[in-house]
């Protein structure tokens, strides 16, 4: 079965980053720093620009909280088998990864949505797709989103293709803890602004993990994941390509215009997801390349 990305036997359980969101209130109040970046897969196919979510405005925010664990998610088996299992599992090994990698790391929130949930961001579901949101230093994520993603963007969005979805979310959050996000914040679009260097750091933080997505282990020493297949990291390369900022302008029926980018372009996104893979992080430093060589 070519679905299979999870050692059967290990032990995914007891992750307590596994909520299931769908009723959260939006309480409490405050805005959202300035600086913060927030950033959503909703953007790349739609171009709509979602600044005004972390911008200024003295509205009431909301929060997350509640949801329910995933109580039947505790095997690499049960991961195999179910998308929010697989997110849910994957964030384990993602966590451990960040965790021999980065000093002082702590692991985000992650909110497996159903349905729709409120965020100090604006509202989570499929239509948003998923996104990190840094006040909350939560990543959320509604799975049938990659059902949308095949239908619309002709990409197969198989396992490995969502967990690069999720790593690219989870290295947002490296990108707020060690300060990226607040020495470079968004400074409008383009292909050498702020925020396409943000993302495809993000894209090459991802494919430092891919690379190593079969060496975590769970607590009896069992590997999370195999190590990806060529066909598995094509389907994510495919991916990276589907949300560059030209394929969607194409796809929408528009004219390719590089100065209304905010995630730079396929062949951007997957270089950079492969730069991570070859090199690790070390090598995912996009802020100190020139314009021209991005």
């Amino acid at each position: 079965m070519s679905g299979v990305t999870f050692n059967d036997n290990a032990r995914v359980g007891n992750n307590t980053a596994r909520r299931r969101g769908g009723t959260v209130a939006a309480v409490g109040g405050g805005t959202v720093g300035l600086g913060a970046i927030v950033v959503l897969l909703f953007s790349f196919f739609t171009g709509t620009d979602l600044t005004g979510l972390i911008g200024g405005g003295g509205a009431p925010a909301g929060t997350s909280g509640g949801g329910e664990a995933l109580t039947s998610c505790r095997t690499g088996q049960d991961a195999n088998g179910d998308d929010a299992c697989r997110l849910a599992a994957a964030s384990l090994s993602v966590d451990q990864f960040w965790q021999e990698r980065l000093e002082g790391y702590t692991p985000p929130q992650l909110i497996i949505v159903d349905g729709a949930t409120s965020t100090q961001c604006g509202a989570a579901s499929n239509a948003t797709g998923p996104f990190y949101c840094p006040p909350e230093q939560t990543v959320y994520v509604d799975p049938t989103f990659f059902a949308l993603l095949r239908e619309q963007y002709d990409t197969t969005a198989g396992p490995l293709a969502q967990l690069y979805v999720l790593a690219h979310e989870y290295g947002h959050h490296v990108q707020n803890l060690t300060g990226v996000m607040q020495q470079h914040p968004a400074n409008g679009t383009g292909p050498d602004s702020n925020g396409v260097r943000t993302e495809l750091q993000a894209d090459c933080y991802a494919g430092a993990w891919v690379a190593a997505a079969g060496e975590q282990v769970d607590e009896n020493g069992t590997p999370y994941l195999e190590p990806p297949t060529q066909q598995q990291i094509t389907d994510a390369l495919a991916a990276a390509a589907a949300v560059g900022d030209d394929h969607i302008q194409i796809e929408s029926g528009g004219v390719v215009n590089p100065e209304s980018w905010t995630h730079g372009s396929s062949e951007q996104r997957q270089r950079w997801l492969d730069e991570g893979r070859q090199g690790g992080v070390n090598a995912c430093d996009t802020f100190a390349v020139s314009g021209q060589n991005l």
